[in-house]
């Protein structure tokens, strides 16, 4: 009698496991599709801004993201179908899937945490020097289009302020047209209207660009963090059911092994 409310219960729990894997597979691939979604955003969402970085490891992480994000979606399928065939081989290998998927996010959410902490000392030392040297340069058209998309979106001018301005190589050549900055900087922009920087044309914007565009990735990759360390953490939850599915399932094997 107690050995077949042994079997009964044994029974019961690998039911309950294998709806309870089902249920979370489907929000896994939900969470997937997140994740995938958070990446593609960051990468878009003022993309120009990157040119203006000195280090890839914000990019690299948002690729990191969008890789991982698609790899769940698929993997949550393939769970999908692995619990409902019950076949313990493809539960092993959805397994190690988890597992791979869990380091991959770790990476990036660990990427996006150490990059978070240097973020204010990279952009103090490469993000002026970036603007001064660069703007309106032959062959920087990518950079000149960023930093004037930086002024105009951030309400701002110049790295620190628009005196930065004054030091430029565009600033100091012929071809700014006695322009003191660009016209990126002005309040309502026409042209040659950065021959003028009084606070009621130009944007005087207190810490300058520098401090925006920090505030603004600094989110960004808030978000990335803990978007990937908490789906990472979903997913070691994930391979803990599916082991002791695959344990569940094992055990019923050898019973019915042992009954023939």
């Amino acid at each position: 009698m107690s050995a077949m409310y042994k079997d009964d219960q044994d029974n019961w729990m690998t039911v309950c496991l294998k709806y309870l894997l089902f249920v979370f597979n489907v929000l896994f691939w939900v969470g997937g599709a997140a994740v995938m979604g958070v990446g593609i955003w960051t990468l878009i969402d003022k993309s120009d801004y990157l040119s203006l970085l000195a280090s890839s490891t914000f990019t690299v992480s948002a690729y990191i993201l969008i890789l991982a994000g698609a790899l769940v979606m698929v993997t949550g399928f393939l769970g999908c179908c692995a619990v409902i065939r019950e076949q313990r081989s493809c539960l092993s290998t959805y397994f190690c899937c988890l597992l791979l998927i869990f380091l991959i996010e770790l990476v990036a959410g660990v990427l996006a945490y150490v990059y978070y902490q240097r973020l204010s000392e990279e952009l103090k030392q490469h993000l002026n020097e970036t603007m001064t040297e660069n703007y309106a340069q032959p062959g920087k058209e990518a950079i000149t289009l960023a930093v004037d998309r930086l002024q105009q979106d951030f309400k701002c001018c110049g790295s620190n302020n628009s005196f930065d301005w004054l030091h430029s190589v565009y600033m100091t050549s012929a071809v700014s047209e006695g322009r003191v900055v660009p016209d990126s900087c002005c309040k309502t922009i026409t042209t040659l209207c950065g021959r003028r920087d009084h606070p009621s044309n130009i944007y005087k914007t207190e810490g300058g660009c520098i401090t925006k565009l920090e505030q603004f990735l600094a989110d960004h990759l808030l978000i990335i963090g803990a978007v990937g360390i908490g789906v990472a953490c979903l997913q070691l939850a994930g391979a803990m059911l599916t082991a002791c599915f695959i344990y569940l399932l094992y055990k019923e094997e050898e019973e019915d092994f042992s009954a023939v």
